[in-house]
């Protein structure tokens, strides 16, 4: 399924779109996205092992789809790590949510994460929801345990398809530069490594994690709804794509890797799509925050550079596309 950034039906009102908008919007809906994933699916034995829950971690024969769960045999969740950490890289998930009717207080999260005590971590969370509901995506950033000074640069989404019903692919990209997640290859954020924001922004070697768990405190509604577990179980599933620069604990990190980790310098029509996803889908930016001083966050004082609509990009072979359209 193509990942089209119409998510709150309630913005479409003519009064906002001139014909020109309009067709701008129907022109980047349908662009083939520049970026192209190697969808190879690393087998679980491979990669990962079970973090917690381990009788609710579970995958197929071939290793390349994992399940994990949440219920009563396991009601604090569970959760998968990768055997090793990485030193920057195109990481990419393959999520299918739990589609119980409702999963309020529930929590499934794929994200990057340092050993440190003063952690660097890059996230993906999914926030379960009442009944009659969606999941609300949640993304955050932070380094240096930057969160637990309440540095941590939340943002949330509402999603234009139902992520429990299919797989998707959410895929982080993290260099020196910049960081910019991606739904179903659709760049929705980009978090660049600005002056001022020093160990804000994650430097240290992570690894990544695959869990689902206990959110009743703050997922639903700040906490209005918590996880009833007898509408259980909550089974979340995951395969992943690997492409990242991989840190051999028997020798020092080195200075580089035999893999090619994309720059992440957007097209003109990547930022524009971004900038409509972001116009349409999202609900909350720690930036927009008025609780919250701008001061602390050197990046909300940036501006995005002029947008100009570029040639439509001629068509891009992509495993991805042949999958998720």
């Amino acid at each position: 399924m193509r990942f089209i950034p119409i998510c709150n039906p309630i913005k479409i009102n003519m009064v906002y779109f001139t014909y020109v908008q309009l067709i701008i919007l129907c022109t980047i809906a349908t662009l083939k996205p520049s970026i192209a994933l190697n969808l190879s699916i690393v087998p679980f034995d491979e990669a990962f092992a079970p973090l917690y829950g381990n009788q609710s971690v579970v995958h197929s024969n071939d290793g390349k789809l994992i399940q994990i769960s949440m219920d009563q045999r396991s009601p604090y969740g569970s959760g998968f790590t990768s055997q090793y950490a990485y030193n920057h890289g195109m990481f990419t998930a393959l999520i299918k949510l739990p589609n119980n009717s409702s999963s309020a207080g529930v929590v499934a999260s794929f994200y990057l994460q340092s050993k440190e005590l003063m952690q660097d971590e890059i996230d993906f969370e999914f926030l379960g929801h009442v009944d009659g509901e969606k999941w609300v995506l949640q993304t955050n950033v932070y380094g240096n345990g930057s969160n637990q000074q309440h540095r941590g640069r939340e943002e949330r989404y509402t999603l234009p398809f139902d992520p429990s019903q299919d797989f998707h692919n959410y895929t982080i990209l993290w260099n020196t530069g910049r960081i910019i997640f991606y739904v179903d290859e659709w760049p929705i954020r980009e978090v660049e490594n600005v002056n001022g924001m020093g160990g804000d922004f994650p430097s240290k070697p992570m690894s990544l994690y695959g869990t689902i768990w206990d959110g009743s405190d703050w997922a639903t509604y700040k906490g209005k709804y918590r996880v009833d577990i007898q509408r259980g179980p909550f089974v979340t599933g995951y395969s992943f794509v690997i492409n990242g620069c991989r840190v051999d604990k028997s020798v020092s990190m080195p200075d580089e890797c035999d893999v090619a980790i994309p720059i992440g310098l957007m097209t003109s029509n990547e930022r524009l799509r971004m900038k409509w996803v972001r116009g349409w889908c999202m609900t909350y930016s720690y930036c927009n925050d008025k609780d919250r001083s701008r001061d602390s966050f050197p990046e909300c004082g940036v501006e995005d550079p002029g947008i100009q609509l570029a040639p439509a990009p001629q068509p891009v072979s992509s495993g991805a596309s042949s999958r998720f359209m």
